[in-house]
């Protein structure tokens, strides 16, 4: 078996070590003997989406968002063909946010590629915090850091805040999951902090390439001590 990872524009992307997240899915699939490729992606790239089974697009300011958008608009279309086909994507921050309708700014609004029926609005102030969030895989940390408020509308959360901010510091909710598509503000990287996460990931992608997901487990003692440690001492410093 083989995974074949689309690391987007990882020069413009890469906000608080989130090329971690691809060190993550390349160590587990390795550990399991899955044979792994990583292949990154420059803004001037052709990109072809059937040779990929995993698609990761990290966070970037606000500038390097706009030049991102602007490329990615150009391949809209494949893009949106790649997710309909199921097709597996991390977004996480900026990235997260391009895969909506739009990002309204203060002076000016980034058009998104309206993958996903979301929109963003810049807040008045930084939303920044650890965050805990309980999900269809298990218990989820993470860290974020963004000013801007995102609104999922029906879209199903990737999480349920329980300790944190989350899409916008309102409803509770965190990130969004779309058929294969993981948005979410959490940095950190995410994927280190949550093997269960990251493996939810490797066993979607082998089954919609292979149509099976057998993962052999891992030991994960450390990882799991250190994300209960987290949770532990944050819930109850809430409490």
């Amino acid at each position: 078996m083989k995974i074949t990872i689309g690391h987007f524009y990882p020069d413009l992307l890469n906000l608080y070590g989130d090329r971690g997240n691809i060190l993550a899915i390349k160590k587990r699939c390795e550990w399991r003997g899955i044979e792994t490729e990583v292949k990154e992606f420059s803004i001037d790239d052709e990109v072809d989406f059937s040779g990929l089974d995993i698609v990761f697009l990290g966070g970037g300011s606000d500038r390097e968002q706009l030049i991102v958008c602007k490329r990615l608009k150009e391949i809209q279309k494949d893009i949106l063909d790649y997710v309909q086909d199921n097709g597996v994507i991390l977004a996480v921050c900026g990235g997260y946010q391009l895969l909506g309708h739009y990002y309204q700014l203060e002076k000016e609004k980034i058009e998104g590629l309206s993958v996903l029926d979301i929109y963003t609005i810049a807040g008045q102030k930084r939303l920044i915090d650890n965050v805990i969030l309980e999900t269809d895989f298990g218990s989820v940390a993470g860290f974020e850091n963004h000013g801007g408020r995102t609104y999922i509308g029906d879209h199903k959360p990737l999480g349920k805040v329980l300790y944190g901010n989350g899409n916008n510091g309102e409803d509770g909710q965190e990130g969004v999951l779309y058929r294969n598509v993981f948005g979410t503000y959490l940095h950190g990287p995410i994927l280190p902090k949550n093997p269960n996460l990251t493996d939810e990931l490797i066993a979607r992608a082998l089954t919609r390439k292979y149509g099976t997901a057998a993962l052999s487990p891992l030991d994960d003692c450390i990882e799991i001590q250190a994300k209960e440690y987290i949770i532990e001492r944050f819930l109850k410093e809430k409490s």
